[in-house]
């Protein structure tokens, strides 16, 4: 069973591609996560989670809904992490986790994608070229995984160093806490009140007042509200304006020319 979140669609096509070469169930876990569905989830294939990558950490609120989850069938259990380049210690963590569920980590896959990140100067956004090679590097990467899952090898990635998990795990929280902030989100004139950036928040942050988002306290900045905007209406203070805001879908493409090519 292939279970994901996913904010602008990196993760999300990893995730159906690895479904499609396992011929595998796979779920979006967005509404289990919004309505702390804890249901139990059974398969008799192995887990395969797959997550983005924030503040070198899966994001904290699916880590919060997977450690709550139950799991029944299989002990095994895979990761696979998809970031703008660096992964930090979320393999390290995940087998944290599972090993205290008594399940079998059986190691992660790292894919580096297109950054979504739009919402922050400290890292500048890819051109079209680099956007479209990262998505077929991370095409090419995914027949390897699923041949090794299939012969139940464990999978390997980059060593984490102690120094790595020691800044990491006290980080990330403080900067989730001050710099993950919501209030400088706003609808422009736009906004057609469609309320599908209400839909896609993890964190139920947003709701439609006269037809217009309102951002409350908590955010993650996964992106998915301005990422998924379909009139590009949503910005963040001035850093997000007259910047290219980036959703897998655009580039969706890159990988079905090359389909209709091979």
């Amino acid at each position: 069973m292939i279970l994901y979140f996913s904010a602008t669609g990196n993760t999300e096509y990893i995730a159906k591609e690895l479904a499609k070469g396992l011929d595998d169930e796979c779920i979006n876990l967005l509404d289990r996560i919004k309505n702390q569905d804890y249901s139990v989830l059974h398969s008799e294939k192995p887990f395969i989670i797959c997550a983005p990558v924030y503040v070198c950490e899966m994001p904290r609120f699916m880590s919060a809904y997977l450690k709550k989850q139950t799991f029944t069938g299989s002990k095994d259990v895979y990761f696979i992490f998809t970031s703008g380049g660096y992964c930090g210690i979320s393999g390290q963590l995940a087998k944290w986790m599972f090993r205290k569920k008594k399940m079998n980590y059986l190691g992660h896959a790292e894919f580096k994608m297109p950054r979504n990140y739009v919402a922050n100067d400290a890292y500048p956004m890819l051109e079209r070229k680099e956007i479209e090679e990262r998505i077929l590097q991370s095409r090419d990467m995914i027949g390897t995984v699923v041949e090794d899952i299939k012969a139940s090898r464990k999978l390997k990635a980059r060593h984490i160093f102690l120094f790595e998990t020691i800044i990491t795990v006290p980080f990330n929280p403080i900067w989730c806490k001050y710099k993950l902030r919501a209030k400088d989100f706003y609808a422009t004139d736009q906004c057609i009140g469609c309320g599908k950036c209400a839909k896609l928040c993890p964190l139920n942050n947003i709701t439609i007042e006269d037809k217009k988002p309102v951002w409350k306290d908590q955010c993650t900045h996964c992106m998915a509200c301005i990422g998924n905007c379909p009139t590009k209406a949503i910005e963040y203070g001035t850093i997000t304006q007259d910047k290219e805001q980036y959703n897998f879908g655009k580039y969706r493409y890159v990988v079905d020319s090359n389909k209709k090519s091979s």
